[in-house]
C-alpha cells in the first residue's frame, strides 16, 4: 500500500505531535471520495470541527499551491496545498497542506496529508496523517483523550457517510 510523503521537519517521530487515522470502506471509490476533500467548502457539512472555510483567490476546489483558511480544533489555520494529485488508474490520490496558526511561542505548524487509494474487491483506503510542531502541538500530544485522533476519526467517518449520500 502507498504511504504519506513527508517533507523535512515534518517526519513522524521527529515532530512534537503526530496522529494517524485510516479507514477501508467497501462500495466506494477514490473518485467518490476525492471531491469531498478537494472542495473544502464541503468540509463543514460532514465534519463539525471545520468552519469558516475560505479559498484565497476564490474558487471551489483546491489545487497545488492554493492558499486557504479554515478553523479547526479552536485554531484559525492558514494553509497552502503542497501536494495535489487527483485519482487516476493504478495511482493513489494525494492531497497535503502545510498549515500554521499563531505567532512566536504560540505558533503551530502542521503538515496534514491524505492518501486515497482504490483496493481490490471494490474497496477504498483513506489514510490521513498529521504532524505538528510548536508549543500547542506539545500540549495536544499529552491531552487524553487524544483530540487529534478522535477529531480526525470523526472527519473520516463523516467523509465516508457523505460519500455514501449522507449530509453535505
Amino acid at each position: 500500500m502507498s504511504d504519506i510523503l513527508w517533507p523535512d521537519h515534518y517526519i513522524p517521530g521527529f515532530t512534537d505531535n503526530f496522529c494517524s487515522n485510516e479507514v477501508i470502506a467497501a462500495g466506494l471509490t477514490s473518485a467518490e471520495i476525492w471531491p469531498l476533500l478537494a472542495r473544502p467548502h464541503a468540509w463543514p457539512g460532514y465534519y463539525k470541527n471545520s468552519s469558516d472555510v475560505e479559498i484565497h483567490g476564490g474558487g471551489e476546489e483546491l489545487a497545488l499551491g492554493s492558499r486557504f483558511f479554515f478553523r479547526t480544533f479552536g485554531f484559525p489555520v492558514d494553509a497552502e496545498v503542497v501536494e495535489f494529485r487527483a485519482p487516476a488508474p493504478c495511482q493513489a490520490a494525494r492531497i497535503a497542506w502545510h498549515g500554521w496558526a499563531g505567532d512566536g511561542d504560540d505558533r503551530l505548524d502542521v503538515h496534514h496529508a491524505w492518501l486515497i487509494e482504490d483496493l481490490s474487491a471494490g474497496r477504498v483506503r483513506i489514510l490521513t496523517q498529521e504532524t505538528q510542531n510548536g508549543a500547542p502541538a506539545r500540549a495536544l500530544a499529552t491531552a487524553r483523550p487524544n483530540p487529534m485522533i478522535n477529531g480526525h476519526q470523526e472527519w473520516l467517518d463523516g467523509l465516508i457517510e457523505a460519500a455514501r449520500g449522507g449530509s453535505v
